[in-house]
């Protein structure tokens, strides 16, 4: 049978949760945080163990991670093509937290690498942000590891008055990591949504818009309910509650799921195990 993916109660569900010290560069090391306790603003976030606090999937598709002791949060996303952006939440991972504007070094590294590449981060306000304030920063990763697993520490971001550092891994990674499964992407993910195979046909193609599902559905945030309800409709993937808006035929039949990367998965499960398909009317919570 095809692979039914369940999320682990939280942890990330979307990674453990894995805090860096920093990166170690061959060239050149982030500066240090300072030393915590030594006054306002140089107040560093503590590094936890990974059974403490694990990534969670964010508003817009991405990780969430903590900021000191849960003081603050934000979420990290990274987009095809290589931008990276990040949004300051407050300690009520589902508020928004304004931060004075500043511009962020990061330093991203290969997972398990030893040399590291500095990425700026700049602040671009979101509509409500007050004058001089902001709520996201965007960046652009190295062409060379684009798509791929990379560490990620920020060394200092000032939000009202104190300073904080923290660390995060590649959100692809992060899902994969969960249960969740990881997307496809290029002449991959092409050959995957334009050419029939299995129950999946070339009428469904067309119902479909002739398109892949992260092109059809660019834009759109992916919110992961892990609680769904008895009646709800469920992802036939992660066993999540179902978004109508990530809606894929298949068969002739729509099905709904929690994010595009399901429905690479279940294409591809049609075209290569269609007796495990079962009808949409089966995916609903009991």
């Amino acid at each position: 049978m095809f692979r039914k993916y369940v999320w682990l109660a939280i942890p990330l569900a979307l990674a453990s949760a894995m805090l860096y010290t920093g990166c170690n560069a061959s060239n050149s090391n982030p500066p240090q945080a300072a030393a915590p306790g030594k006054g306002k603003d140089s107040k560093a976030a503590e590094v936890k163990k990974d059974d403490e606090h694990g990534h969670k999937p964010g508003a817009h598709g991405g990780i969430i991670v903590e900021i000191g002791r849960d003081s603050y949060h934000a979420e990290a996303v990274f987009e095809k093509g290589g931008t990276l952006r990040l949004y300051t939440l407050g300690k009520d991972e589902a508020k928004v937290q304004e931060v004075e504007a500043q511009t962020l070094t990061a330093y991203v590294r290969l997972e398990g690498g030893t040399e590291s590449s500095s990425v700026m981060l700049k602040p671009e306000p979101q509509p409500g942000d007050k004058q001089g304030m902001t709520s996201q920063f965007v960046g652009r990763l190295p062409d060379d590891i684009v798509g791929k697993a990379v560490e990620v520490t920020i060394p200092s971001i000032a939000i009202a008055g104190e300073r904080f550092r923290l660390g995060f891994k590649s959100a692809a990674e992060a899902h994969a990591d969960s249960g969740m499964p990881p997307g496809v992407s290029g002449e991959e993910e092409k050959a995957l949504y334009l050419s029939p195979g299995g129950i999946y046909t070339e009428g469904d193609i067309k119902a479909n818009g002739s398109t892949t599902a992260s092109e059809k559905f660019k834009g759109i945030m992916a919110k992961h309910d892990m609680k769904p309800k008895p009646g709800d409709k469920i992802c036939p993937i992660t066993m999540t509650k179902a978004n109508p808006k990530f809606t894929w035929v298949v068969a002739g039949k729509p099905y709904e799921f929690c994010c595009p990367p399901c429905i690479d998965e279940f294409v591809k499960a049609a075209k290569e195990s269609p007796a495990e398909i079962l009808p949409p009317e089966k995916y609903v919570k009991q």
